[in-house]
């Protein structure tokens, strides 16, 4: 009788049988366990930041000067924004700021940023460097104040300017109705300058050599060499560059509170120093807080575009 092959039959697994846990679930648990280790943080996050910005917008749905009793308003007092030309304006002021804020400091550092890479044996370099980046480790008050003295009426520009035979063009900058704001916004200038340039240096480090000897093999100059090469290789760090001096000229208050109090008139008003003058000055407090949550949402506004049109990196 031939003998028959068995073949190896599927083992049953017995009803009620613990089944092995898939190793997608396990993913989830590890994934939770992360949350776990992030949960310090979110709690503090949600008790300083998401807790007072609840409140915040709490707050500017009423009418509440901070001592007596508050007064429904609903929204108000985010429509007064629309209606009332000041607060219009200090919004209009913050725009014009980016420019000098965001904009040309980014241009002006490019081609420092260009020109000392290039230069980079030169003796004095370094200390260039340390002398642009000077502005950002100097408090804004000292800052505001220093230059208070440049712009003042019998101050060093006025005094400079006099001396090379520029007397009609002296005057007080800071006091000057058509000069108050671009005077402000130089200062900006000076002050986001160092940042941009720093983080430009950094990202210049980071662009591959072989990028630059190719472009010299094809005859390319310095000024094609920064269009081809250094310019797209430093897209991210424009984009973390412009993020950042936004923000700063959207939510300048200290510089103007010290420099002009929003003056003369409100040449110089913007929307961080009306919510401390309508807070603490006028005792509009509700107002104040619906000028900080519009500010807010502009900020988040404008930053979320700038990510949206960085260019994405190519795949490889």
């Amino acid at each position: 009788m031939a003998a028959t092959a068995h073949r190896p039959t599927a083992r049953k697994r017995p009803a009620g049988a613990p089944t092995r846990e898939p190793v997608r679930r396990r993913g989830r648990v590890i994934q939770w366990k992360g949350y776990l280790y992030a949960l310090p943080a979110l709690l503090v996050l949600t008790v300083f930041l998401l807790v007072p910005l609840g409140q915040l917008v709490q707050i500017s749905l009423f009418h509440w000067d901070g001592i007596s009793v508050s007064t429904w308003a609903g929204f108000d007092n985010y429509t007064e924004i629309a209606r009332d030309p000041q607060l219009r304006a200090g919004f209009l002021h913050s725009f014009v700021l980016i420019l000098f804020f965001s904009v040309i400091p980014i241009a002006l550092a490019l081609v420092l940023a260009a020109v000392t890479t290039r230069a980079g044996r030169l003796r004095g370099v370094s200390v260039f460097r340390a002398m642009i980046f000077l502005p950002q480790v100097v408090a804004m008050v000292v800052t505001a104040t220093a230059w208070t003295a440049i712009y003042a009426p019998d101050g060093v520009l006025n005094t400079a300017l006099r001396a090379i035979g520029l007397e009609t063009v002296a005057r007080p900058w800071l006091g000057d109705f058509s000069t108050a704001l671009p005077a402000v916004g130089l200062i900006g200038t000076w002050l986001e300058i160092g940042l941009c340039l720093v983080l430009f240096i950094a990202g210049i480090g980071q662009i591959p050599a072989e990028l630059y000897e190719a472009a010299k093999l094809d005859g390319a100059g310095p000024v094609r060499e920064f269009f081809a090469v250094t310019l797209p290789g430093l897209r991210g760090q424009i984009t973390v560059a412009l993020t950042l001096t936004v923000i700063a000229a959207l939510r300048t208050f200290d510089l103007v509170y010290v420099a002009t109090h929003g003056g003369p008139g409100n040449a110089t008003s913007l929307p961080a120093y009306e919510v401390y003058n309508r807070a603490f000055g006028t005792g509009q407090v509700g107002s104040a807080c619906a000028i900080a949550v519009t500010l807010t949402a502009v900020i988040l506004l404008l930053t979320f575009l700038i990510t949206k049109v960085q260019p994405q990196e190519d795949e490889t």
